[in-house]
């Protein structure tokens, strides 16, 4: 069976590549530019600020303080290498698939995915929509990151429709292990659910895979690290990967690189991008026994009460600062009680907030950004609560925690 995938993958040959490469707008084009428009992608997500903060936002377990519990950093490299050597094998184009992966989680809130609820909670409440990490990533590289442009004013990312498609459609949570692109150019805004539609590149498909395979295997080794599973659940896991010969360990590496493996000898353009029957059983128990015994596990908690006493005190505080629609006054007022905090989220409103509406003191200041003014002149109470919601949904666990602290702090 021929599993080379080199006529459909996503390159100059492809006869949609015009469309995959297509962005909002022109980037600077430099006379020597020698990088193909995936590439630049990736360096412009690895120059990202939302990049650099994955290495202080939880993958599962929270612990800032060790060097080698993993982050959602460790967890994107992950990603990337899985991703990386299975498009490699199957000549696909692996300069997307590190696009993708190094951009698939830029929209984690902190706290991981107990985070995550506590803000979807919140946008219900205040908004009524769903607040989900995938979309919240398409909506971060598309409005909120920002990178310095030839004139050094900041504009945003402005990335490639495969690269923005690939971190929408990435969502690793259902049983699907074969997977094949979907035909259809949709306008990513029509994203309601995770996982709603599948990825429109075969590279997309791979990195979706890929952080499947990249979480369960990692997720386990920390668990193993901090006590979570018993002698009798690891003898269970031992059953379920099939290593009762004693001939290897049960960490990242043996289980990470069987899947890869396998899926590098199952796949093809006809089958997809897909695992054997045997390795998706597999893939699907280890996911299961994660379930059970890592994600449900009562450890966590206090954890999860702390996390949204941290996030919900943010919110309020910074919603009570409306004051009948004068944010900036309210702000004003709050902030003797609150500096840090409410100088931190000031300077955040100045970037996305028409000129306009600011205070003369801060126009000066936020010339420098061209970007979209996504909360226009904060003409409505909803434009400021999203405002706030993105403000937390960016900050880093380390971040929130200061900020935290400097709300209990008189």
């Amino acid at each position: 069976m021929n599993n080379s995938f080199k006529e459909v993958a996503a390159t100059s040959l492809n006869k949609n590549y015009e469309k995959l490469i297509k962005r909002e707008k022109e980037l600077f084009q430099s006379p020597n530019e020698i990088r193909q428009p995936f590439a630049r992608d990736y360096t412009r997500i690895l120059h990202s600020t939302a990049y650099r903060r994955l290495k202080h936002k939880t993958q599962v377990f929270y612990n800032i303080e060790s060097d080698h519990i993993c982050t959602r950093m460790e967890h994107v490299l992950h990603v990337e290498s899985v991703s990386y050597t299975i498009a490699k094998t199957l000549e696909l184009n692996d300069e997307l698939t590190h696009a993708i992966a190094m951009g698939h989680d830029l929209g984690h809130a902190p706290f991981g995915h107990y985070g995550e609820s506590v803000i979807n909670k919140l946008s219900k409440q205040y908004l009524g929509k769903n607040f989900w990490h995938e979309r919240n990533g398409l909506y971060f590289v598309d409005n909120i990151e920002l990178l310095p442009d030839h004139s050094d004013n900041f504009q945003n990312l402005n990335l490639t429709y495969a690269v923005r498609d690939g971190i929408i459609s990435h969502c690793g949570e259902r049983d699907i292990n074969s997977l094949r692109p979907r035909n259809e150019f949709i306008d990513l805004q029509d994203f309601t659910t995770p996982g709603q539609y599948n990825p429109v590149t075969y590279e997309g498909c791979v990195v979706k895979i890929a952080d499947k395979i990249a979480y369960i295997g990692r997720d386990i080794e920390d668990a193993i690290s901090l006590g979570f599973l018993s002698e009798n659940s690891l003898k269970e896991l031992s059953k379920i990967v099939k290593l009762d010969d004693n001939s290897s360990v049960i960490n990242t590496s043996t289980i990470m690189g069987n899947m890869i493996r396998d899926i590098c000898k199952n796949s093809s353009v006809e089958k997809g991008i897909c695992l054997s029957e045997e390795m998706s059983d597999i893939l699907n128990k280890i996911k299961q026994f994660n379930y059970i015994h890592i994600y449900g596990n009562k450890r966590f908690e206090p954890f999860k009460k702390y996390a949204e006493l941290i996030i919900n005190e943010i919110f309020n505080t910074l919603l009570d600062c409306y004051d009948n629609g004068d944010i900036f006054g309210g702000l004003e007022k709050k902030e003797k009680f609150c500096k840090y905090l409410i100088g931190e989220f000031r300077d955040y409103l100045i970037k996305y907030c028409e000129t306009c509406v600011l205070p003369k003191q801060y126009q000066e200041k936020a010339q420098r950004f061209k970007n979209k003014k996504i909360y226009e002149k904060l003409q409505t109470k909803e434009l400021y609560i999203q405002a706030i919601i993105d403000y937390i949904a960016g900050m880093t666990d380390r971040y929130a925690v200061k900020t935290f602290n400097d709300l209990i702090t008189y």
